[in-house]
């Protein structure tokens, strides 16, 4: 059982990078703009933060359910600003900067949490 929430937490350490990565990959090219990578990084991490929020039996300490809850609303935040960015990508063909930024601030914030909470 412990194998497979290694795999469970690889996948989730594999989909914040797609997210942030296709950000990057925007930020750094100088579009901005929102793309279906993303939404794909943020489903993923959402998916399997929540499989890793489940308790697996191992004995391995009690959960940290403030981490939980506060990277769980930081994703919640980052998937609304996404939303909004797309949808108004879709009518104006343009991104407000201000969303764009904002989104990869708000993975790397939930990143950090991660890694040092």
């Amino acid at each position: 059982m412990e194998i497979v929430r290694d795999i469970v937490i690889v996948l989730h350490l594999i989909s914040f990078a797609l997210l942030f990565g296709a950000w990057l990959v925007e930020a750094i090219a100088r579009r901005v703009r929102i793309t279906r990578a993303m939404h794909w990084g943020l489903a993923a991490a959402l998916v399997t933060g929540l499989a890793l929020a489940a308790p697996w039996g191992l004995g391995d300490g009690e959960l940290n359910y403030m981490k939980i809850g506060i990277k769980l609303v930081v994703l919640l935040a980052i998937g609304a600003v996404l939303g909004i960015g797309a949808a108004r990508q879709k009518r104006d063909g343009a991104v407000p900067p201000v969303l764009f930024w904002v989104a990869g601030a708000l993975t790397l914030v939930n990143v950090t949490i991660a890694v040092l909470v």
